[in-house]
Formats: structure tokens, C-alpha cells, sequence
């Protein structure tokens, strides 16, 4: 009398194919990862802790190099004027341009919504500015607000003569902020515009009938139901945010004096003019300890308003 096999236990034969095959599919998956992996290291990676090397290092592009410890942190922290400026006008710059442009973004986003005519071509306009190469636009609007610009001569038919805004500190950095706006507010329109729509209608449908009004709708189903890309573009625009560089260095060249200086500014300024990779690295590091930081806070506060449900 045989015995019938055991149903569900496999044999060696069947389970050695099963092993070959994942073999192959981690094989072919770390293939495909290979190349972004490889430009992280050499690309990314790399020049960070090169960056934080040099950073201890007196490191001048042409001449002997030493090592300096501590000293181009305390010479920025202590004997460096210029750093606590750009340090306040990149904060300026980040208190001004994120929350305006969440306003923007947020605020367009629901108003294309699913119910409005021609959404897709609003989604095209409003983005259009993110896609197009930033210094092209940091230089069609320095030629909208020089003294002899459009702006200036819109102005002239008011009555308002001399019309300069980058000649003043304050006005320098309005435009800096107004058109950083003009350039970034569509990727996160377009971001809450893809949360809005995964959103279901039902939940509004619901509230409606238990006489929640519009407003009360927003804040209570909109919002929290939309924290999750909430929380994506604050992470993401908080970081380019501190790295804002080329429009207050195409538009104004960080003045007037360093009035629009911000800190890769300066950063470069002192790499690449000066030749001092040992200071610069310094301010770089210090800028990526801030972001790092920062960045760190938000995903540790996410439990408390983030909703993935």
C-alpha cells in the first residue's frame, strides 16, 4: 500500500527553481538600483563628507593646506559679520516664501477642482513656471523690474517716478520672494491638486448632510485628509527654501550690499571668488546641519498631524 504525499509540503525539486528565481529577481533588481545608487555615492554622498573634510581643513585652491580644527567655525560664529547676515536673510527668505507659497498652491488647488471647467489646462499654466529653467526667469523679470522696465514704466503712468525696488534692502528682497513664488507655487499646487482628488466624496457628501457648511468641510475632511502632501511639500519646500541661490544671484547679486546674500551665496562667494573651499565648507556644513535639523523636527511632529488613514 503506498502512500499518498503530503499535500502543501513542497519537495527539494520544486523549491530549488523557486531560490534560483529570486536569486535572479534580487540580482536583476540591484541591476536597475545600481546606476541611481552609484550617482548617489560619487554625486551626492561623496561631496558631503568631502565637504565636511574640508570643512577642519585651512584649504585654499592654490597653496599648502592645513589643518585647522575648529577654526572656521569659530571665525564664522565670532569674526564674521557677513555670515549672520546671510544667516538672517535666509531666514527672511524662508519665513516670507514658504508660507506665501503654500497660500498660492493650496488655495488654486482647490479652486481647480474636479468640479471646475478646464482643470487640465489651469495644471499646465500654473506649473509651467516650475519646469521652465529658473535663471531664464530670474532674468526675464530683472528686466521687468529695472529702472527702465515694464514695471517702471507702468509705474511712470501713476505717478510714481524713480521706480527702482532693487535699489531698497526691502523692496530687493520682496521681488527675490515674489518671484521665487512665480517660479515654485505649481509643484505644489499640483501636489495638493493629486491629494485633493484622492479624497472621497462621499466623506464631503456625508458632512453635508449633517449641515457642516463649506468652511467647516475644509477644516474638517480637506485638511486632514490632504497632510500627508501637506507634510510632503513643507519637507520639500522648507530644504530648497535654505538653498535659495540662484534668483537673489541673477536678479540683485546678493545687494544691495548683502542685503539679499543668502547662505550658499555666500558659500559660493567665498569658495569660488576668494578660493577659500575651508570657510565655505564651514557655512555648508552649517547650512546642512539647519536643514538636517529641521527636517528631522518634521518627521518627528508628523504623528501628531499626519493622517494616512
Amino acid at each position: 500500500m503506498s502512500l499518498a504525499p503530503v499535500v502543501g509540503a513542497p519537495s527539494e525539486q520544486a523549491a530549488a527553481p523557486r531560490r534560483v528565481s529570486r536569486r535572479r529577481d534580487g540580482l536583476a533588481a540591484y541591476g536597475f538600483l545600481a546606476p541611481s545608487g552609484i550617482g548617489f555615492l560619487v554625486f551626492t554622498l561623496g561631496p558631503i563628507i568631502g565637504s565636511l573634510v574640508i570643512a577642519f581643513f585651512n584649504w585654499p585652491v592654490i597653496g599648502e593646506r592645513s589643518f585647522a580644527g575648529l577654526d572656521n567655525f569659530v571665525r564664522i560664529f565670532t569674526n564674521d559679520p557677513i555670515f549672520w547676515r546671510t544667516v538672517g536673510n535666509t531666514l527672511l527668505f524662508v519665513v516670507l516664501y514658504v508660507p506665501l507659497n503654500f497660500l498660492l498652491a493650496l488655495g488654486l488647488a482647490v479652486w481647480i477642482s474636479p468640479r471646475i471647467r478646464g482643470r487640465g489646462l489651469y495644471r499646465l499654466l500654473f506649473f509651467l513656471p516650475a519646469v521652465t529653467p529658473i535663471v531664464a526667469n530670474a532674468l526675464v523679470w530683472r528686466l521687468l523690474v529695472q529702472p527702465n522696465g515694464v514695471f517702471a514704466d507702468i509705474a511712470a503712468t501713476f505717478g510714481v517716478e524713480q521706480f527702482n525696488p532693487l535699489g531698497t534692502e526691502a523692496g530687493a528682497m520682496a521681488i527675490v520672494v515674489a518671484m521665487s513664488l512665480w517660479q515654485g507655487f505649481g509643484y505644489n499646487m499640483l501636489v495638493f491638486s493629486a491629494g485633493l482628488d484622492s479624497i472621497p466624496e462621499q466623506l464631503y457628501e456625508a458632512a453635508a448632510l449633517d449641515g457642516a457648511n463649506a468652511w467647516q468641510r475644509f477644516w474638517r475632511i480637506t485638511l486632514p485628509m490632504l497632510s500627508p502632501s501637506i507634510f510632503f511639500a513643507a519637507v520639500m519646500t522648507l530644504i530648497t527654501a535654505f538653498q535659495v541661490f540662484a534668483q537673489p544671484y541673477v536678479l540683485t547679486g546678493g545687494g544691495p550690499g548683502v542685503g539679499t546674500t543668502t547662505m550658499v551665496m555666500y558659500l559660493y562667494q567665498r569658495g569660488f571668488q576668494l578660493f577659500d573651499l575651508g570657510t565655505a565648507s564651514a557655512v555648508a556644513t552649517v547650512l546642512f546641519a539647519i536643514i538636517a535639523l529641521i527636517t528631522a523636527v518634521q518627521f518627528l511632529g508628523q504623528r501628531r498631524w499626519v493622517h494616512y488613514d
